[in-house]
């Protein structure tokens, strides 16, 4: 293939972000490196829209990463004439919101962008990032799998009951799912864990990588899910994993570029 067909199309990969150096080779480098080997004529850049990760990044690691529009403008600058952009967003909320409105603003430097959904759009999305998930999961009998989502006040927030419903409705009716900044809270939790008896609970991040809200506001060693559910009596294990970390879940995004191509 000449370099010049190769170059003329590339991938643009989405990511809210995150300055835990860790997790971001484990999961954002991770899906970007697939993207990469999965479409070899795709050229994959990177994106992310926090603007507070931004900032952190540049400040303690000396690193800087583009905005979606910069990439944008990078992607014009060097040739792309064929863009799939790639969130690897968990809901349609906010920050997918805010990228639609980035790209849109390039549709005229492009012969043509095409925008992948993020992870939880289709009833289909939502199985199999249940079965991905599950698949890495190794629960004792009698312990309650939760979630930690990050949640949103967008009406996307939405996505998190449904996941919860479709978990049950697939037969794990062991796994709860709560939001950092959403409904349902921890409060709504800790009263299912209740009603259910159980007394053991595994802790795990519904979020692409295990940053800030996995380390400290789920297994904290102080005002955490983990500290709470302690005090309350359940004996609990965390698990710092990212959804970026599983193949399964990679696979998904994948699939929505396929979608699109």
């Amino acid at each position: 293939m000449e370099r010049t067909a190769e170059t003329k199309k590339a991938i643009l990969a989405v990511s809210f972000g995150s300055s835990h150096m860790d997790t971001l080779e484990k999961n954002i480098d991770k899906i970007e490196q697939q993207f990469a080997e999965t479409f070899p004529d795709y050229r994959v850049y990177r994106a992310f829209t926090s603007q507070m990760i931004l900032k952190k990044l540049k400040k303690t690691e000396n690193l800087h990463f583009n905005t979606v529009k910069e990439a944008m403008e990078q992607m014009e600058a060097e040739g792309i004439e064929n863009v799939i952009v790639q969130p690897t967003h968990i809901i349609n909320g906010i920050e997918n919101d805010r990228m639609m409105c980035d790209v849109m603003e390039y549709t005229d430097k492009f012969r043509k962008i095409r925008v992948g959904k993020p992870l939880l759009t289709s009833v289909d999305d939502y199985k199999k990032a249940i079965h991905a998930v599950m698949s890495e999961v190794d629960l004792e009998d009698g312990e309650v799998l939760v979630f930690m989502g990050h949640g949103t006040d967008h009406h996307a927030n939405s996505a998190y009951p449904t996941l919860e419903y479709t978990f049950h409705s697939l037969g794990y009716s062991q796994v709860l799912v709560g939001t950092v900044e959403g409904f349902p809270d921890l409060k709504n939790v800790m009263t299912k864990l209740e009603i259910s008896g159980a007394k053991k609970v595994m802790l795990m991040p519904f979020m692409l990588v295990a940053g800030d809200h996995a380390k400290n506001d789920m297994a904290g060693e102080e005002d955490s899910w983990k500290t709470e559910l302690e005090e309350a009596g359940y004996e609990v294990k965390a698990v710092i994993k990212g959804l970026g970390e599983m193949r399964g879940i990679r696979n998904i995004y994948i699939e929505h570029i396929e979608a699109v191509m």
